[in-house]
């Protein structure tokens, strides 16, 4: 037997490399781990106590609509709760839209390079992908517009862009869903959503009551610091949350993980401690590249893209001897540049010290 054809074009998501790996392979004691945009500083205090509520209860399987929850996060965003979706992780609400909207005969547009879960999943489902190559690390979405056709379903849009970091601002947005036909979804993909700085970032939340074919994709997985457990949620109309949720696997978010993001989301305090430290790590990201005349794409969220000017492999493998974890760009058109989360000060301290080792071995070669 053999399983469906587009399988055979796909590799399965790989993550970055797992700590315990790189402590085998190389003999290190300490690993610090900046390749999958996790939060340094964990998540809120009160998320234990939350978990632990939930110890004694998994024998019985979990709300399967997420109730306490839905209240709170309707509550939070001011929407109604049939407006919500729940899943595991937002990758699971691109499943779910993609095997709810993608099959033979339609397509779905997309930024390149982006989130490459969009892409995975619209191929499976058999659709035509069209990528539209980034400008200077944004969404051309002039290009995306002119894409449109009748057999278009889906047009993706992420912002925070991964893995540049670029924003779609609010001027930008509102021009484009203007001009999108009302047969076309647009997906906004705003995972780094907590760690917006600028202000014309758009609050797109309002825009549902204007359009009907926006759905919104936000996540507990970074800001919240809640990536082990898995929750994310999209944000649309009721018409649309009711036409996916036959798409939905039952229980497909734990009573544990339910629990631990509701805690979360009641403590707003954390979120703006994380957001205040972290765009002061951006900084030392920029100051470095200033002083090394690099070119470091402009960040809202909770990474940097740098271009280094030098093999990114290289630099990767160098990072990985001395117990560090980045991305690599080479697989994203991009093979002079690294993505690397921001961590802790001392963490950026420590790996923008062996970056400048790196580059000033290689100007002395």
């Amino acid at each position: 037997m053999e399983a469906k054809k587009q399988l055979r074009q796909l590799t399965p998501y790989k993550p970055g490399k797992p700590i315990e790996e790189v402590k085998r392979e190389f003999g290190l004691e300490k690993i610090v781990k900046l390749a999958s945009n996790e939060n340094p500083y964990g998540c809120s205090a009160t998320v234990k106590d939350a978990i632990l509520s939930e110890v004694n209860q998994l024998a019985l399987y979990p709300d399967g609509y997420s109730a306490e929850l839905r209240e709170a996060l309707s509550q939070f965003l001011h929407v109604s709760k049939d407006q919500l979706i729940f899943g595991n992780g937002s990758d699971e609400i691109v499943q779910i839209l993609s095997r709810s909207y993608l099959g033979e005969g339609s397509n779905t547009i997309m930024a390149t390079p982006t989130f490459p879960q969009y892409k995975h999943n619209a191929i499976i489902e058999g659709a035509e992908v069209i990528e539209v190559p980034l400008v200077a690390g944004e969404h051309d979405l002039e290009a995306m517009l002119q894409a449109i056709n009748e057999q278009t379903k889906i047009v993706w849009l992420c912002s925070p862009n991964n893995p540049t970091g670029n924003h779609i601002t609010e001027s930008a947005f509102a021009a484009f869903m203007k001009r999108v036909p009302k047969h076309v979804l647009v997906v906004s993909d705003e995972a780094y959503y907590e760690y917006v700085e600028a202000e014309d970032y758009p609050e797109t939340v309002p825009y549902l009551q204007q359009y009907p074919n926006l759905v919104i994709l936000r996540t507990f997985s970074k800001a919240y610091g809640l990536a082990a457990l898995r929750v994310g949620y999209g944000i649309a109309s009721e018409e649309i949350i009711s036409g996916i949720e036959p798409a939905r696997e039952p229980f497909n978010t734990s009573r544990i993980a339910q629990k631990a993001a509701l805690a979360a989301l009641q403590d707003q305090d954390f979120i703006k401690a994380c957001f205040t430290k972290n765009r002061d790590g951006i900084q030392q990201y920029y100051d470095f590249c200033e002083a090394h005349g690099l070119y470091c794409f402009p960040s809202q969220a909770n990474f940097v893209f740098i271009d280094v000017e030098q093999n990114s492999d290289e630099l990767f493998n160098y990072l990985l001897e001395r117990g560090y974890i980045v991305r690599a760009g080479t697989a994203l058109g991009y093979p002079n540049a690294v993505r690397i989360t921001v961590g802790s000060a001392e963490q950026n301290e420590a790996i923008l010290t062996h970056i400048a080792a790196f580059l000033a071995s290689r100007t002395t070669v």
